[in-house]
């Protein structure tokens, strides 16, 4: 199984970022080919997305650690999962990085779909939390 990981840098406090990341009804926010994604409960989400012209759908597990700022997810009957990771670096400041496990495809693909996906992501958070700061909300995609 291939292991491949990518690391960000975020101008937003390491809470914030988590607060948005964590909640699986952003994930199709910055996951390209994810259309969506609800919470089912019980740690679980069903989520759909549309991979290589055709549209799958299914059933995953999400674990979310306040604590340390860390998700990692899954599914039961595939050969994929990762974790992320939201470190602060300084104030007001964060890393995200996310690890991928996979056996689906080679290489240079997954790096660089993982490099794009991290890149959206922490575009993402710091525009919600850009908009939601406008309006007056608290955390990072009105989560707070």
């Amino acid at each position: 199984m291939g292991t491949y990981r990518h690391t960000a840098t975020a101008d937003l406090p390491a809470d914030d970022v988590f607060a948005y990341l964590r909640d699986p009804r952003n994930l199709p926010r910055f996951f390209p080919q994810m259309t969506e994604a609800e919470p089912t409960g019980g740690g679980e989400a069903h989520v759909e997305a549309d991979v290589g012209g055709k549209h799958v759908e299914g059933e995953a597990w999400l674990r979310a650690d306040e604590a340390r700022r860390r998700l990692e997810w899954g599914a039961d009957d595939d050969d994929y999962h990762g974790e992320l990771e939201v470190a602060e670096s300084s104030p007001g400041s964060c890393e995200i990085t996310v690890v991928l496990h996979t056996e689906r495809a080679e290489g240079g693909e997954i790096q660089r779909a993982l490099e794009e996906t991290v890149a959206a992501l922490t575009h993402t958070a710091v525009a919600e939390t850009d908009v939601d700061g406008a309006r007056g909300d608290t955390g990072a995609g009105g989560v707070g």
